[in-house]
């Protein structure tokens, strides 16, 4: 399997608040994570940038995640462990007063396949050459979507479409969504929202199906052609190819 990963400010931010990465620890098995930071003084910089960081160093340390039910708790482990600094530099630093950040990640192994959220970056799959979203956002538009208080249509444009309702470092205590995901896929891509929120599904596809360009190459077009359209905000992009047979 190939994978890359890439981040990029955009056109209109002055700073990036995303964190990206994606980590092959020793029996092969793969973690892809993002994490788009928010809050004052480059607290959601730092915010993004501990979450992965811990994440990341933690995945690299362990030899195997075990079985599925093994990893679901590790999952959440090192996510509660990430909150918690989040949440006791916040403390310590009182001009970072809000920050937080969001999280979506995907393990991968011989075995399972698991995705885990918290915000409102996403989480895809990759089957005969379409995408499928595999994460829940959350976020306070999806909640009225789902109570039928707006219309799919309606949210794509509604002015508090960004606040969420979940984010990691806001409180003590933190509860990452979880996903069993069939390991039978193309590909897996994760994002931060300065993606989904410039190109549409079908935009996506297109470039991801496109067999002239290699896998860095789609990841840095997904970014172009998202600044090509204002690139609105920062643009985090995982993406992992598996080969037939794997």
């Amino acid at each position: 399997m190939e994978y890359s990963y890439l981040t990029d400010p955009g056109k209109v931010r002055d700073h990036n608040e995303d964190s990206v990465t994606v980590i092959k620890n020793s029996s092969g098995e793969i973690l892809l994570a993002v994490a788009d930071g928010m809050g004052g003084h480059r607290g959601g910089e730092i915010a993004s940038s501990i979450a992965i960081s811990h994440i990341g160093k933690r995945f690299a340390e362990i030899s195997s995640l075990g079985n599925k039910e093994d990893a679901i708790n590790w999952i959440k482990d090192v996510v509660s462990e990430a909150n918690v600094q989040i949440y006791k530099y916040t403390n310590e630093n009182p001009e970072s007063a809000g920050m937080g950040t969001t999280l979506v990640l995907a393990v991968l192994t011989n075995q399972f396949l698991l995705f885990g959220n918290i915000g409102d970056s996403s989480g895809y799959v990759f089957k005969n050459e379409r995408i499928h979203k595999i994460t829940t956002d959350h976020t306070l538009v999806n909640l009225l979507v789902k109570s039928g208080e707006l219309t799919e249509e309606e949210a794509k444009d509604h002015p508090r479409k960004n606040v969420l309702m979940r984010a990691l470092g806001a409180t003590t205590k933190v509860e990452m969504d979880i996903f069993d995901v069939e390991r039978d896929v193309d590909g897996i891509m994760l994002c931060s929202d300065g993606l989904t929120n410039m190109l549409s599904v079908e935009q996506i596809e297109k470039v991801i199906n496109d067999e002239t360009l290699d896998i860095e190459e789609k990841v840095v077009k997904l970014i172009r052609k998202c600044n090509a359209r204002g690139g609105t905000d920062n643009i985090s992009v995982a993406y992992l190819e598996k080969e037939s047979g794997e």
